[in-house]
């Protein structure tokens, strides 16, 4: 996994200040891969937030961009209650969740 071990506990710390304590967060994509180098940083959050989802995805964006600065970031956000995209399943499957521990 290519992320500073130090940026995990912000990341889950702003996925749950802004979707809640139960809320998940995956990294999928290039960056799971420590072979190669460069890319953009794709997170997935579930959470059981149904209301005003884009006010706090937009939120969490603005923290993420604090905390990693000049990276490109694509964040994909599922309320629980809604049907998984193939996405979502990829993200799932492929991808490495973070956690507080780490």
């Amino acid at each position: 996994m290519r992320l500073d071990p130090k940026t995990i506990p912000r990341i889950v710390h702003a996925v749950r200040e802004n979707f809640g304590i139960d809320a998940e967060v995956w990294l999928f994509g290039s960056r799971t891969d420590d072979s190669k180098r460069g890319g953009d940083i794709d997170l997935y959050v579930e959470t059981d937030i149904e209301r005003d989802v884009i006010v706090h995805r937009s939120r969490l964006l603005r923290q993420l961009e604090e905390i990693f600065g000049e990276q490109k970031i694509d964040l994909a956000v599922r309320p629980r209650r809604r049907p998984l995209h193939p996405l979502h399943e990829i993200a799932r499957e492929q991808g490495i969740r973070l956690r507080d521990a780490m």
